[in-house]
């Protein structure tokens, strides 16, 4: 039980996590275009990134009802988390460093604490 609530709990962090970061690329969002380009990333790479977060996003909220396709979702946005956590750090963005790194390990807490998902080796 305390497994699926912690499941439960991060998916929904993430979910919020990668929804406005996607939807605030996406629709361009003043403050977060500035950001992207403070980082080097022009509006055609912050559009792509952007698009990129939302296909995980919509994977997310199908993998409500396919758990398959939400372990696919993880997968897909664990590389932006791991390259926001990258930016953040080398740019000394520290207030939002620590939501990338929030957002890398949730990552891991879904797939580790998903019952369909299991990783050998």
């Amino acid at each position: 039980m305390a497994k699926q609530i912690i499941h439960w709990a991060t998916f929904v962090y993430y979910l919020y996590l990668f929804g406005y970061a996607s939807l605030f690329k996406v629709f361009q969002k003043q403050s977060m275009m500035e950001g992207m380009l403070s980082f080097g990333f022009d509006e055609t790479w912050t559009l792509f990134i952007g698009y990129g977060e939302l296909i995980g996003v919509i994977g997310l909220l199908m993998g409500i009802r396919y758990h398959e396709v939400k372990n696919i979702a993880v997968l897909w946005l664990f590389p932006f988390a791991i390259g926001a956590l990258m930016v953040h750090f080398a740019y000394h963005e520290y207030e939002h460093f620590y939501g990338a790194l929030l957002g890398s390990i949730s990552s891991v807490v879904l797939l580790a604490t998903d019952k369909h998902f299991k990783l050998i080796i």
